[in-house]
């Protein structure tokens, strides 16, 4: 379980107009013998944790490796994280902030359904709350247009704190103006980008090399996960799927244990 000290330090760095950094890790629940520490060298660069799950991430050390968790109810109910128990895990866990629907705009989800069930499981949480994640599709009903529906079919009704974005694509250019597209779309909302990667191909490093930076000078991004806090081995052992989309370029970690040369760049 995660301390009370790395709950206050993280809830004090959502709160504070100035944080030391806005660097997370997407961990997935195979992760669960390496050690999130790993990536947090203690300079305050990488300050967060998620599972896509309410569950805290299964790892080595039993912990959070001194990193903020933050609950996600992915979909709108499962056996691993039962909407029932939303409220109650986040109370036991004491989580600052809860993500939502994973990719609820390419997944049969309308906006209409994601509203209605937000308003009854999400907003009643008292603490910080993001909006789905939602894909960068350009199709029409998905990506930012799924989200700029769902915020109208809320009609004020739905609390939140931040958007959620997802991204993948063949260039650093084309990340920068998404992500600007975002913010000009939704001016007065914060952002938090809990997945993106280069599609398969691409080169990785250089990409981040280039995002990490420029999403650290933007005031108007809080926090950003790259994809993924795994290794090669593990990533092709239980999501080929993602492979496919991405590669393995972009793990943070190496098959060792150790950091990869992204997860190099996170310090």
């Amino acid at each position: 379980m995660h301390s009370q000290s790395a709950l206050l330090l993280f809830a004090l760095c959502l709160t504070s107009s100035v944080h030391a950094g806005k660097r997370g890790l997407a961990w997935p629940w195979c992760l669960y013998f390496s050690d999130p520490g790993v990536l947090n060298n203690g300079d305050g660069e990488v300050v967060a944790i998620y599972d896509w799950e309410t569950y805290a991430p299964p790892t080595s050390t039993g912990g959070t490796g001194g990193l903020g968790f933050i609950g996600m109810q992915g979909t709108m109910d499962s056996d691993s994280s039962p909407v029932a128990q939303l409220a109650t895990r986040q109370a036991q866990q004491g989580w600052a902030t809860v993500f939502s629907l994973n990719e609820p705009d390419i997944n049969g989800i309308s906006p209409a359904e994601a509203a209605s069930w937000y308003i009854e499981w999400v907003n009643p949480l008292a603490i910080k709350k993001a909006l789905p994640a939602v894909t960068s599709s350009t199709t029409s009903g998905q990506g930012l247009s799924w989200l700029s529906e769902m915020i109208s079919a809320c009609a004020g009704a739905c609390y939140f704190d931040y958007i959620n974005l997802h991204w993948y694509g063949t260039s650093f250019a084309e990340f920068q103006a998404y992500v600007e597209q975002a913010h000009n779309q939704f001016l007065s909302y914060t952002i938090v980008i809990s997945e993106f990667a280069l599609t398969n191909g691409g080169n990785q490093v250089a990409f981040f090399e280039s995002a990490f930076p420029f999403l650290d000078g933007l005031s108007y991004v809080l926090l950003y996960f790259p994809f993924v806090a795994t290794s090669p081995a593990l990533l092709q052992a239980n999501d080929p799927g993602a492979v496919t989309t991405v590669g393995t370029g972009s793990c943070l970690y190496t098959n060792a244990g150790g950091p990869s040369s992204v997860g190099n760049l996170m310090y």
